[in-house]
């Protein structure tokens, strides 16, 4: 006999009976818990959210730092370069000097033309001709004066009228090519005031011309080049003396 307190045994796929013939419920296994794997779950995407960013942060620092790089050397270039340009036109200004000078015979009314000692001049006098000082300026040498040359100054004392010389420019004024305004030379107080003209002072040229009563002659003086405008101004007619 077994004991009362044993469990009776029963056989395999049988239900237990239990104290006083009741059925015992066999034991169930264990399951994976929802909230833990919920919480695998949730832990995963933390980690690929933050490692992404992490990327992204790097990524974009790497791009920064390659753009301000760039950005500085190309900021450094610029600054190099406009320092350079400055000098060098720190330099031009001071290799004008000292200024040289031309001096038209008295029957011209000597007239007296200041330029940058790194222009050459070919002037011809010929008291005769309709042209009595016609004179060609350009840096370091005079080209050729049959070429199609756009010169740094031109100089002409001519036996023409001044009227004349400035009528030949009215066509152009009424198609706006050139303005016309009263010019005055600075250092000659006594003189008749001319004009001065701006534009197209040739059909090929620009520049800017100015055109000078002297008796009966006249004066014209200009420059053909654009890039010599501001000596033109500075240095030629700042400095222009004759005797009126």
């Amino acid at each position: 006999m077994q004991p009362n307190n044993v469990p009776p045994y029963a056989p395999q796929g049988q239900p237990v009976q239990g104290y006083g013939g009741a059925p015992v419920a066999a034991p169930q296994k264990q399951g994976v818990s929802t909230g833990l794997i919920m919480g695998l779950v949730v832990s995963l995407l933390l980690f690929v959210a933050a490692a992404s960013f992490g990327a992204w942060a790097f990524m974009s620092r790497q791009d920064y730092k390659s753009n301000s790089d760039a950005k500085s050397a190309a900021a450094v270039k610029a600054a190099n370069d406009t320092q350079k340009k400055q000098l060098e036109a720190e330099f031009a200004e001071k290799e004008k000097s000292p200024l040289k000078s031309y001096t038209a015979p008295t029957a011209s009314g000597s007239v007296k033309i200041v330029y940058p000692k790194t222009w050459s001049a070919y002037v011809s006098e010929a008291p005769d001709s309709s042209n009595m000082v016609d004179g060609s300026f350009y840096p370091d040498f005079v080209p050729s004066l049959t070429g199609k040359n756009n010169y740094y100054l031109r100089v002409q004392i001519s036996n023409t009228t001044y009227r004349s010389a400035v009528d030949s420019f009215t066509s152009l004024a009424k198609q706006g090519k050139v303005t016309v305004a009263a010019y005055a030379p600075e250092q000659v107080k006594t003189a008749t005031p001319g004009v001065r003209i701006d534009g197209q002072i040739d059909a090929q040229k620009k520049g800017a011309m100015v055109i000078l009563p002297l008796r009966d002659k006249t004066i014209k003086i200009w420059t053909e080049n654009e890039s010599a405008i501001s000596d033109f101004n500075n240095i030629v007619l700042k400095n222009l003396t004759y005797l009126p």
